[in-house]
């Protein structure tokens, strides 16, 4: 049986990259030298940097190394966020993070997709939220189009595509709920 994809005519249309390309070149510099670095330069200078490329972000922000951030001009963070080493940010369309949040270590938060029923595949991409105290647990992946909801934990390894409730536990892949957080 013969393909029927036709990667040759994707075309990157439904992408609003949201910035100048020369500032993108910019951002992907400094995302190397400060972000995507193991040296733990200080998070005053990580919230310094991405205020400076459009970013929101609450006062009390620790950004751990290793934190591959897309495009920071679509990131909105909370007040006392945690990000842990090698999450990965991939935020083609707004990401907004609540308060107390954390994001554990190497969870993929992608808000970018293709629509893999389309022979040219093209972008089907979306926003991500998560709402105030969410813990997003190690090694998550959470698609485009979801909510989570105040104070619900993803556990570790999660595949969450839909939006989840809030005060919930969420584990699994397919992820579902499989309790509350606070009874």
């Amino acid at each position: 049986m013969q393909s029927k994809v036709k990667l040759e005519d994707f075309k990157p249309t439904g992408l609003d990259r949201g910035i100048s390309k020369p500032k993108e070149i910019l951002w992907y510099f400094t995302k190397i030298v400060f972000f995507l670095s193991a040296l733990p330069f200080p998070n005053g200078v990580k919230v310094f940097l991405l205020k400076v490329f459009g970013a929101k972000v609450g006062v009390g922000a620790v950004i751990k190394p290793r934190v591959n951030i897309h495009f920071p001009w679509k990131l909105s963070i909370g007040n006392h966020v945690w990000i842990g080493e090698e999450v990965f940010l991939l935020n083609f369309e707004p990401l907004i993070i609540g308060n107390n949040v954390c994001i554990s270590q190497r969870a993929f938060l992608c808000g970018g997709n293709h629509d893999f029923r389309d022979p040219a595949m093209p972008y089907r991409n979306g926003p991500i939220t998560l709402m105030d105290g969410a813990w997003v647990g190690a090694s998550v992946f959470v698609g485009p189009n979801v909510t989570v909801g105040t104070d619900t934990v993803l556990a570790a390894g999660s595949v969450v595509t839909k939006s989840v409730p809030h005060n919930s536990i969420i584990r699994g892949n397919p992820a579902e709920n499989v309790g509350l957080r606070w009874k």
